[in-house]
């Protein structure tokens, strides 16, 4: 291994001194006047590197590398290498029967050689003189710079340090960007946590306002509809009729016919679009109403003289409301239309006897109780049925519990409904079509499955006129119109007191005179029966209406006298036994 180490700055030389803390070799400057000296031991090469060639390997060669001295065999010596820099005497083969003293470094400490100090001083511990142009640098790095300045004097005291006197290594940057990449991922998984922190945070807070929002949705749904509790209904109800005028409505008229014993019954279903309530409003016949010539008349009057078209605006006027359509349902359409939709559920109040029994103490075909399951037949004949001595208005209540059971069973799909409608085969008068009449229905029926469905009378006088409670209850707040009855005076007031006997016969002339375009006024029953009916007027003006008053009750002419009328009445009737209802039909 070559020991010394050419610069190649102005013919310095350097040897191998020995190896810093870190393993590092370190050099110094050999002296002009060391180099004469006698040969040196080759220095022992800590690495155990071969040499290749002949030659000294120099890990840190510059290109200026010197051959090694050839061994002294005892024969002659050997020219020196052709590999000269130049500015290096070449080194005297070594003498294998003596050996000179070295000066270069024992990395073993035989004692055979002079120790180098780095720092100038002798292994004995003397003082070694300081060679100016001694420099400790890395092979690593180019060669020393030139002074440009001549070194300065130590002070007394103090010891002169100089940079090229240590060796600087540059610390292995492997750590370093371990712990870097260390931290980076702490870092990025300490910000991925805080991060699912934050979103959790956030879904929390969006869940909690969701809820708040739903639960307030329906505290206000609640107290809208008037089912919140701790409310009062009264208070429900006059925000129901404060807001009755602005709510939407939609509105058609059933017309049932009775085809095997006559007469008519006629009820309103409305959807309330606005507060989703349905209802069905039973219409007496006895309702007064004003024909086209301005002549009052009886809604049963009205159906058989005037048609549909006729009683619907008639019905308009008087209510204040707008009906969209008229629905003509005769009593065979209805007992199909029960059959389509499976029969129905309901609670009856009478037992129905069976019309077309022979037998007087027959079964009734529907008897009275709850939750009684009716076909088409039984259906029919519970609407229609009315008991003797009953008012006409209780027939019409069956007639709306029979409505009522056939939406709940009826489809609440559009298109089904519809179906339905069709199936019955039934002409239906415009501008009501299959369609509209579909669709309407199972809008109802799926407010009649929900329980948002009622039914209501309307309260009606005996005189057919309207009071202020059906204007407020039932006109106003389910209809949203405004009730409108004949003018008082426009029509004769019959008040009739009943003498026949026979209770059911009040109801029977009120019907009759009703439709006669009469005011009926109700005088009561008599404590006794009278074998003749008597007729009395008061006013001469009044002889020819007391006379019109005996043609429709089918009394003779003869019974119309002059005399005391009750008040408020125009023309008084006492009902004899020689009244015959079925002669004034």
């Amino acid at each position: 291994m070559n020991d010394r180490y050419d610069a190649g700055y102005g013919g310095d030389q350097y040897e191998l001194v020995g190896y810093d803390e870190y393993n590092q070799p370190v050099y110094r400057q050999v002296p002009a006047q060391q180099t004469q000296q006698p040969p040196q031991q080759q220095p022992y090469d800590p690495y155990g590197q071969q040499q290749q060639q002949g030659y000294a390997y120099d890990p840190y060669a510059t290109g200026t590398q010197q051959q090694p001295p050839p061994y002294d065999t005892g024969t002659q010596p050997q020219a020196p290498s052709s590999y000269d820099t130049g500015s290096q005497q070449p080194i005297a083969p070594y003498d294998t029967g003596r050996q000179a003293p070295q000066s270069g470094y024992d990395p073993y400490a035989t004692g055979t050689t002079t120790a180098y100090d780095p720092y100038g001083q002798t292994a004995a511990g003397g003082q070694q003189p300081r060679v100016a142009e001694q420099t400790a640098y890395i092979p690593q790095q180019g060669g020393p710079a030139e002074d440009t300045e001549a070194p300065k004097a130590p002070e007394a005291g103090e010891r002169d340090y100089r940079t090229e006197q240590f060796a600087f290594v540059e610390e292995p940057t492997d750590d370093s960007e371990d712990v870097i990449d260390w931290l980076n991922f702490t870092e990025n998984r300490t910000e991925r946590r805080e991060e699912a922190k934050r979103r959790a945070r956030g879904r929390m807070v969006a869940l909690v306002v969701v809820l708040a929002l739903v639960a307030s949705g329906g505290v206000g749904y609640l107290w809208y509809a008037g089912k919140l509790p701790g409310v009062s209904s009264s208070a429900s109800k006059t925000g129901t009729t404060t807001a009755a005028g602005a709510q939407n409505r939609d509105v058609i008229v059933v017309h049932l016919h009775n085809t095997s014993k006559g007469g008519t019954s006629s009820v309103l279903l409305v959807d309330n679009t606005t507060l989703k309530q349905g209802t069905t409003v039973l219409l007496p016949n006895s309702l007064a109403l004003t024909d086209d010539d301005g002549n009052t008349t009886t809604l049963a009057k009205s159906v058989d003289d005037d048609g549909t078209s006729g009683t619907v605006d008639q019905l308009n006027t008087v209510l204040g409301t707008d009906i969209e359509g008229t629905w003509r349902l005769d009593t065979p359409y209805l007992q199909n239309l029960v059959d389509l939709v499976g029969n129905i559920d309901l609670d009856t109040n009478a037992d129905v006897p069976d019309p077309d029994a022979t037998k007087k103490n027959a079964a009734p075909l529907v008897h009275k109780g709850k939750d009684q399951t009716l076909s088409g037949k039984m259906a029919v004949a519970y609407a229609t049925y009315r008991a003797s001595g009953e008012a006409q208005n209780a027939q019409l209540e069956r007639f709306g519990q029979v409505m009522q059971g056939v939406l709940r069973q009826l489809t609440s799909d559009p298109t089904a409904a519809t179906t339905t409608v069709q199936t019955l085969a039934q002409i239906l008068d415009p501008p009501l079509t299959d369609k509209d009449l579909g669709t309407f229905l199972a809008k109802l029926a799926d407010l009649a499955k929900s329980g948002d469905y009622k039914t209501a009378l309307l309260p009606v006088q005996n005189d057919g006129t309207l009071t202020a409670q059906a204007s407020a209850s039932v006109v106003k707040d389910i209809l949203g119109g405004t009730a409108k009855s004949p003018d008082e005076g426009s029509a004769v007031r019959v008040a009739v007191q009943n003498a026949t006997g026979v209770k059911d016969d009040t109801e029977k002339a009120r019907v009759v005179l009703l439709n006669g375009g009469f005011t009926f006024l109700e005088a009561g029953t008599a404590s006794g029966t009278s074998a003749t009916s008597k007729i009395t007027y008061s006013d001469a003006a009044d002889k020819e209406n007391a006379t019109e008053v005996a043609k429709t009750l089918g009394l003779p002419t003869s019974t119309v006298t002059k005399g005391t009328v009750s008040a408020n009445a125009d023309v008084s009737v006492v009902l004899g036994e020689d009244y015959k209802p079925s002669s004034s039909s």
